[in-house]
């Protein structure tokens, strides 16, 4: 856009309290996508094709279970606003990170067979959140080099 600001791609959603299932569901997809929830039943997506297009899928399984659903394109407010959202957004990813840092460093410790299990885990949990890392915090760096060292250890040669 001609601001430099972000647009955002955003669900708004109802659905009834009754089943829970549904709703729960809802939930663990929008955290897998990273998606901040900005109000009961309003998550935002920075936009790009894959984000709307996953909102939208996530808006037919909500009419499907009886909601309403719609998505909306938008800007928000001020610069302020657009921080404070990213902030939010890059802190629960800051976390992950943390302990994905946290596991590597305990790893060191393992016994090098199940390094090697470990460090194949933690590359796919590196994955899962680098898919939902809008905003990169200083802690993704940490957790690439803690995956490295564990990569150098389990590679390095036997003697």
């Amino acid at each position: 856009m001609a601001s430099g600001r972000t647009s955002w791609v955003l669900l708004a959603y109802r659905l009834p309290r009754e089943p829970s299932t549904p709703r729960s569901a809802l939930w663990r997809k929008l955290r897998r996508l990273g998606a901040a929830q900005v109000l009961d039943g309003l998550a935002a997506l920075p936009l790009d094709a894959r984000n709307r297009e996953q909102l939208e899928w996530l808006a037919d399984e909500v009419v499907e279970a009886g909601g309403d659903a719609t998505i909306w394109i938008s800007e928000l407010g001020s610069a302020a606003q657009e921080r404070e959202l990213a902030a939010r957004m890059a802190d629960a990813v800051a976390a992950d990170y943390r302990t994905l840092t946290e596991q590597a460093v305990a790893t060191r410790e393992e016994p090098a067979g199940q390094r090697r299990r470990s460090l194949k885990r933690m590359r796919r949990e590196l994955r899962r959140i680098r898919a939902r890392d809008y905003f990169p915090p200083t802690e993704r760096e940490q957790a690439l080099r803690a995956l490295d060292e564990i990569a150098a250890l389990v590679e390095e040669p036997v003697g």
